[in-house]
């Protein structure tokens, strides 16, 4: 395992076989609310990816700034970081899109500090529709999952 550090966060394991990418390499902005910014007090992913595997994968810590119940994540910022891995995994594979719908199941309460891991993936395309899921656990405990609909934006946009 190598390590992700942070002056903030908990030391991340990140497996020998991942490698860090930018599945948005054509989108930079100076700010956003999902950061890999280790600055940041709020919420931090860290994409990588396995070889060619069609799969995005990304490690997850969530801050302070994110809190909404006592120690606990906001729902609000773990539907954040799944709806932009959602996009994420699509932009990775070619697909310049928006999410135009994000179903969210959440499975478990996020304790702020948590060191999680994201997966998402491509479930189907029809047309200028990408279907796409992600997941987010810690510790084999699933905390949340969800399902996006994804719209390929026409060229000019």
């Amino acid at each position: 395992m190598a390590h992700l550090m942070s002056n903030r966060a908990p030391l991340a394991q990140v497996p020998l076989d991942w490698t860090r990418v930018d599945p948005f390499p054509r989108i930079h902005t100076k700010r956003s609310f999902v950061s890999d910014s280790f600055e940041s007090d709020r919420l931090r992913v860290v994409y990588f990816r396995v070889g060619d595997e069609p799969i995005l994968r990304a490690k997850v810590w969530f801050g302070p700034g994110t809190e909404g119940p006592p120690g606990i994540a906001h729902g609000g910022a773990v539907a954040s970081a799944l709806d932009e891995a959602v996009g994420g995994v699509a932009w990775m594979l070619g697909h310049r899109v928006l999410v135009a719908r994000l179903t969210v199941d959440f499975r478990a309460m996020v304790p702020l500090g948590i060191d999680a891991t994201m997966e998402a993936s491509i479930t189907g395309i029809d047309g200028r529709k990408v279907s796409c899921r992600a997941r987010l656990t810690a510790d084999d405990t699933v905390l949340a999952e969800a399902e996006g609909l994804c719209v390929i934006l026409r060229e000019g946009l």
